[in-house]
């Protein structure tokens, strides 16, 4: 839901109204994963996707019903062989949608928070008892919140807690509280929706397989920085798609630039007096991936100096070098798509071999459990 948050915003304010249905859980090979959202107005506009299309026009009709009669419904989907045109996933995954309608409460600060690129989480009750489904709580990375989950205190300090750590990940997913934490009787599963401002990736190096790594990044949703020592190199008219462009010695930026566990540093330098430095603070922070460009000589002899400054066998482990997945590239453009492809597999846990002929799955999902849940809190 707030990864369309910008344009259900504006429904909002126009006083529309609307339904949204989500991704609530997720069982083998489906397209779309729990947080993916479906919203329909009272006019028949409709943005977003549960499923990539198949199962597009039965969840529009019931976005349409819950905007008639105000019911928060969750629906599952799977595949079906009886039936050549029965409503299924064609993939053969099992998906659970919560289809609500929306109207005041904590939704429109939501979509504030989010369209504004705030971090901010919303909580919602998808299973459990039935007063609480689709009730709705608005938490802050402070860990404030708005709203309520049917009027249970204990359920939503306990709630906005569980948020608050996923929020701090960045993450979205399902968890599951017990009866005993929940006070109301029951376990109650909420989904929680993360909205949080872009990760960074920061390429160090203005050089032109830079430009392309640039461009790349954009497309995955960074907020891209390119950091050069030399001026005449880092310039805007060079790096025209990059969100920040900063003349400075590499490792001297990084040390006072902010980084979190999202983050991606690639070091495309390939020169021993920026790169040393650079490697050796980078390798000891919390980040996502380090790469450093190179040839099979070059990383030899980067990885000799990187001891010799005392960096561990352990943290050079974390060096991936040289950087990028074997696809052959040459030009700047498949070398960025190298990289990329390389991020994308050390993010959601691929290998990076071919899906032909493999009995690997299509989709890692990461931590996240086979049907979408996080964890679960007794």
């Amino acid at each position: 839901m707030l990864d369309i948050a910008e344009e259900l915003g504006r429904w909002a304010e126009q006083g529309r109204d609307f339904a949204v249905a989500t991704v609530v859980a997720v069982t083998g090979s489906a397209p779309r994963l729990p947080g993916a959202a479906l919203a329909v107005d009272s006019e028949g506009t409709a943005i977003g996707s549960v499923s990539g299309g198949c199962v597009e026009g039965a969840v529009y009709e019931l976005c349409r019903q819950a905007i008639q009669d105000g019911e928060t419904v969750v629906e599952r989907f799977g595949y079906s062989d009886e039936d050549a045109f029965a409503v299924g996933l064609t993939c053969g995954g099992i998906i659970d949608i919560l289809v609500t309608p929306v109207r005041g409460g904590v939704y429109p600060a939501a979509l504030a928070e989010a369209a504004s690129g705030r971090a901010a989480a919303l909580v919602r009750a998808v299973d459990g008892p039935r007063d609480l489904l689709g009730t709705a709580l608005l938490v802050r990375p402070d860990g404030t919140y708005d709203g309520g989950l049917g009027g249970h205190p204990e359920l939503d300090r306990t709630a906005a807690a569980e948020a608050r750590a996923l929020l701090d990940a960045g993450r979205t997913g399902t968890v599951t509280i017990g009866a005993e934490g929940a006070r109301c009787g029951q376990p109650v599963t909420l989904l929680v929706e993360s909205s949080v401002p872009p990760p960074r990736m920061i390429v160090f190096g203005a050089i032109d397989f830079a430009s392309a790594l640039v461009r790349v990044g954009k497309f995955l949703g960074y907020h891209v920085t390119v950091c050069d020592a030399r001026p005449v190199f880092a310039t805007a008219t060079r790096f025209p798609d990059a969100d920040e462009i900063v003349v400075a010695w590499p490792h001297e930026y990084l040390d006072a630039t902010g980084t979190d566990a999202r983050t991606v540093l690639c070091v495309l330098t390939h020169d021993a007096k920026f790169d040393i430095p650079l490697l050796r603070r980078a390798l000891r922070l919390p980040v996502a991936y380090v790469g450093a460009m190179g040839s099979r000589r070059t990383h030899e002899d980067r990885n000799r100096r990187l001891r010799e400054a005392g960096v561990t066998e352990l943290e050079l482990a974390r060096l991936r070098s040289p950087i990028g997945l074997d696809l052959g590239a040459r030009t700047p453009e498949e070398t960025a798509l190298s990289i990329a492809a390389e991020i994308v597999a050390d993010r959601r846990g691929g290998t990076g071999a071919s899906l032909a002929g493999a009995h690997t799955p299509i989709h890692h999902d990461g931590p996240a459990t086979p049907d979408g849940r996080i964890g679960s809190v007794a």
